[in-house]
């Protein structure tokens, strides 16, 4: 069954048949985890290639934060493509992105060019917003209350990339010498394309007329008290992973330890993101979005208290995990509450903006955090973590005691 057809089917179904359900969410969580180590490729290289390339320090992880420029920038246009031409164009057009990034990488490297290889980030960052349109799309065409299991799934698929990520940085980096990291690039690029033909496979229903017109105006819905929670929680848990992983594999070099504990770390604080997608969709279902997404705060600022603790191998090792949960419960408790804020014909234009809210502030973080990192240490960028999370847990409780009081009030009518 094709797309064309799905979209024929789509106006008498809203349900995708279980077969291709699943089919699709096999083929996404494949997808994720190739795609999950490219990102994790560019996080664990980006500060350290930045580093050897860049004319002044203090530039150090301005990739990995052009890296997350290029995911906001991309969002909506991603968003817009799906809208008009479905998600499996979008795709398709991520991942060639990605492959165009582990080349440009790879020539930066070669040609010691920092400004190409900033450019290589902005295109690695355009494959990684296309990625992140993948927890959403596994609910297209899905019973309402298995959305969050199908979105937890797909973002399981990221397990393999914690594992396969930092192991590719290990086993390539020494490949092309003297160019320390370009034959990573090489391999980077080519687990793209292996993407692309995995995706090709995704059978969803093409855009139907009320989807292009969009729904209601997003100011409407934009002031939503559910949406604004959720597009803070998002993005301060998505902001907060980053501004620490962004920072952590330079400051553990800083502190004398070797890039195999980074890569290692990073492999841990990855695994720990995505491992525990396999039931945060059931304990979504149990506890509620806006719970889970609590406790993911929690998780990340106990991660920071860990940091502080000292900066022996275990101290990092331990806070990368503890940020690695707090994202993964934060993260996917706010995109669940997503799905809660617009009806079907607004979900590409609502789910983009979401996006565009949590990247553009996460560009923010990433590229703060190199900046307080070479300026102040390691110790003010964990203190700094906690005023954006006071900021998100005061916006999530006024939210939820906001629903709470509109159900009990609700329940009060005859």
């Amino acid at each position: 069954m094709t797309e064309h057809t799905l979209a024929a089917a789509g106006g008498a179904l809203a349900l995708l048949p279980e077969t291709i359900q699943r089919g699709n969410i096999w083929r996404l969580a494949i997808a994720q985890a190739l795609a999950g180590a490219n990102t994790v490729v560019f996080y664990a290289t980006g500060a350290i290639v930045g580093d050897m390339l860049a004319p002044t320090p203090m530039l150090a992880t301005l990739p990995i934060s052009i890296f997350v420029v290029g995911m906001a920038a991309c969002i909506l246009p991603v968003g817009a493509i799906a809208r008009r031409h479905g998600r499996r164009a979008a795709f398709v057009t991520g991942t060639g992105a990605g492959v165009l990034a582990g080349l440009l990488a790879t020539l930066a490297v070669v040609m010691s060019w920092f400004w190409l290889f900033c450019l290589a980030g902005f295109f690695g960052g355009s494959y990684a917003a296309v990625v992140l349109s993948f927890r959403f799309a596994a609910a297209d065409g899905v019973a309402p209350k298995r959305r969050p299991r199908a979105l937890s799934l797909v973002m399981a698929g990221g397990v393999a990339a914690g594992v396969l990520g930092p192991q590719l940085v290990t086993w390539t980096m020494d490949m092309w010498p003297p160019h320390m990291f370009a034959a990573t690039f090489v391999v980077q690029a080519a687990v793209a394309a292996v993407s692309a033909l995995v995706l090709l496979g995704v059978k969803l229903p093409m855009p139907t007329a009320e989807e292009i017109a969009g729904g209601r105006p997003l100011a409407e819905i934009v002031r939503q008290p559910r949406f604004v929670a959720a597009a803070i929680c998002g993005a301060v848990s998505y902001m907060l992973m980053n501004f620490l992983m962004t920072a952590a594999p330079l400051a553990m070099r800083l502190c004398g330890h070797s890039q195999a504990s980074a890569n290692l770390g990073l492999q841990w604080h990855v695994i720990a993101m995505y491992a525990p997608s396999f039931f945060t969709g059931s304990l979504i279902a149990r506890f509620g979005a806006g719970r889970l997404a609590t406790v993911g705060l929690a998780l990340t600022g106990l991660s920071a208290v860990v940091g502080l603790g000292g900066i022996d191998v275990p101290h990092f090792w331990a806070s990368l995990v503890l940020l690695g949960l707090g994202w993964n419960f934060g993260f996917l408790g706010a995109s669940a509450l997503v799905l809660e804020c617009h009806r079907p014909e607004e979900k590409t234009r609502v789910q983009s903006l979401n996006d565009f809210i949590v990247f553009g502030l996460m560009a923010v973080g990433s590229f703060s955090s190199g900046g307080l990192l070479s300026a102040y240490g390691w110790d003010t960028v964990l203190w700094v973590s906690f005023v954006p999370l006071a900021l998100a847990v005061v916006a999530l409780g006024a939210a939820m005691k906001r629903s709470a009081a509109a159900a009990v009030q609700q329940a009060g009518r005859p």
